[in-house]
């Protein structure tokens, strides 16, 4: 029983009170009186029953929210439009609510099917993909998925021009429905890492009833998939997404999500999760507020996960005195990065000795097996071989985005490492400039050395080689002219390299696929025209209520694992 019905009877009550009151006084005050008191008894008893009723329901019922997880985050969706969406908030919000042909186990880089139900049958030339799709499943706006949809989604992600249209554009001839259930894609040339790019999360299927094909034709604010959750609003601070009822796997742990974003205000969040104001953070707390949480491991969870993004210095091989294989070789053995683990990154980091990550098997630290670490005799001995003295010191510009204090500070302790146990041999100089700048400068081949992280755009070794070391026009002589290494700021040209890449994208074979990509590694340590320092740990903070948590390699952040020790199992 309500409240509301409860001020429904004292309202009838008062009406006839006032009834009795004003009738004619024929009858004696104590039947007024009688009356009076038999609507008292009646409203005691209704009033008692209401109140029993009502607080019966306060104890039974939770509030609304309960099954609900609160997560905080700093990082603020630019577009959630699939075809427009780069950047990791946005991507992240359609990982939770859309779906791609694959996707990979939580917490690996292990691919699988997700909406395409085996990995796809591919021709001998490697050129054309048959990929079986998953029947049953529906969009969120009542549309039904199938292959025509599929191949409308994929067609939109190129034709629509946004940000991440090259990641399928280049690659793609073609993609047709040639059934129901079944869909041909055809590539301009082979690829073996093609299902990767599939499982990028932009590439989802969305409503052809709710989008449109047609350059800049972009929804920024709806997101139509086919995915365990709805969106239910989107503002600019506020993400709620609620439990699709009608989804067609296992169902959320959760009943939805309520994301808080503080716009980059690391503090406010941090603060928020302290007072326990959100049950998870993730993305992005400054590394002194890491540090405090994880000393506070027994007030809370504390979720690591090793990420994919990289750290390293990358080399300008068309500057003096770089253009020496001797004095990057030197460079690449004196570098200690468990001095930079230690005293920057407050051990929130992990040395890499290669720019593949550690979350690939095909991870290989191929510049500790040449150089060591902080092997200063080595570098001393290279730095001699090439005609430098403490009389004639190597200097060496580290630039960095003046934005970052991190790099900053990586450029001070190396430039004060080599102060120290190089004995003036060599001199690193740091320097900074605005972010905008120094993108655009790396290109131009302004900076002799920079200090550079770098995001993949999908989970294969290929997407940490290639755009590196690979070079469409230039030669041995003058360098790379124009292609991926020029863009990343090295310069450097390889013919060796780059049949190597050509190989490795032509080879299905995971074995002989693995042992080229492990070459290529070889090759950078040997030619060293990128360092390769650290690779970021995740870490994401939970409430001790609350269980489930994983972090994804992709930096993703599966939500529907999520729930709380004490949700009500009686609102599944």
């Amino acid at each position: 029983m309500s409240t509301n019905r409860f001020s429904g009877i004292g309202q009838r009550l008062r009406k006839i009170s006032q009834r009795l009151l004003r009738r004619k006084t024929t009858e004696p005050a104590l039947t007024v009186g009688k009356y009076l008191g038999k609507y008292l008894i009646l409203f005691s008893f209704c009033f008692i029953l209401a109140v029993g009723c009502n607080s019966q329901n306060q104890s039974e019922t939770k509030p609304i929210d309960s099954n609900r997880i609160s997560v905080g985050t700093t990082l603020k969706p630019r577009t959630l439009d699939p075809a427009d969406s780069y950047e990791i908030a946005g991507l992240n919000i359609l990982y939770n609510v859309a779906e791609s042909l694959y996707t990979y186990e939580v917490g690996t880089t292990n691919i699988k099917p997700l909406l395409a139900t085996a990995m796809p049958v591919i021709d001998e030339a490697g050129l054309i993909y048959t990929i079986p799709l998953r029947t049953g499943v529906t969009f969120h706006d009542g549309a039904v998925f199938n292959a025509k949809a599929m191949a409308f989604s994929l067609q939109r992600f190129i034709e629509n021009g946004g940000k991440p249209a090259f990641l399928l554009g280049d690659v793609i001839k073609s993609v047709e429905a040639t059934g129901e259930y079944e869909l041909k894609i055809t590539l301009k040339q082979p690829f073996a890492a093609f299902p990767a790019l599939l499982a990028f999360p932009g590439a989802c299927a969305v409503s052809p009833q709710a989008y449109k094909i047609g350059a800049g034709e972009f929804n920024p604010n709806k997101l139509v998939g086919t995915g365990r959750y709805k969106l239910n609003q989107f503002k600019s601070d506020s993400i709620s997404l609620d439990r699709n009822p009608n989804y067609w796997g296992e169902a959320p742990a959760n009943q939805g999500i309520n994301m808080q974003v503080y716009g980059g205000n690391s503090a406010n969040l941090f603060n928020s999760f302290e007072t326990k104001a959100v049950d998870v953070a993730y993305q992005s707390l400054d590394p002194q507020q890491i540090e405090s949480l994880l000393e506070k491991k027994t007030e809370h969870q504390a979720i690591e996960g090793s990420g994919t993004v990289v750290n390293y210095l990358v080399l300008n091989l068309q500057q003096e005195p770089l253009n020496q294989l001797e004095v990057r070789q030197a460079i690449a053995a004196s570098i200690n990065r468990g001095l930079i683990n230690e005293r920057v990154l407050k051990g929130q980091a992990e040395p890499i000795y290669s720019l593949v990550p550690t979350a690939f098997d095909t991870y290989e630290p191929t510049f500790k097996k040449l150089y060591g670490e902080a092997n200063t005799a080595k570098a001393k001995e290279l730095l001699t071989k090439a005609g430098y003295s403490a009389q004639n010191p190597a200097i060496v510009e580290i630039w960095h985005p003046s934005g970052s204090i991190t790099r900053g500070i990586v450029a001070e302790t190396i430039k004060a490492y080599g102060s120290s146990e190089l004995g003036g041999i060599v001199q690193f100089v740091p320097q900074s400039v605005e972010s905008a700048s120094f993108f655009s400068n790396l290109s131009q081949g302004i900076y002799p050395a920079a200090l550079v992280d770098w995001y993949p755009d999908f989970l294969d070794p290929d997407n940490y080689l290639q755009p590196f070391l690979s070079c469409s026009q230039g030669s041995a002589k003058t360098g790379c002219k124009s292609g991926a290494a020029q863009s990343r700021g090295s310069f450097y040209y390889s013919d060796r390299a780059n049949q190597l890449i050509e190989q490795s994208r032509q080879e299905q074979d995971v074995a002989k696929r693995q042992a080229i990509l492990v070459q290529l590694q070889e090759v950078m340590s040997q030619d060293v025209p990128y360092i390769p320092l650290w690779q970021t740990k995740d870490y994401a903070f939970a409430q001790n209520d609350i269980n489930g948590v994983v972090i994804n390699p992709s930096q993703t952040f599966p939500f529907w694992t999520i729930k709380r020790s004490v949700a009500m199992n009686n609102e599944q």
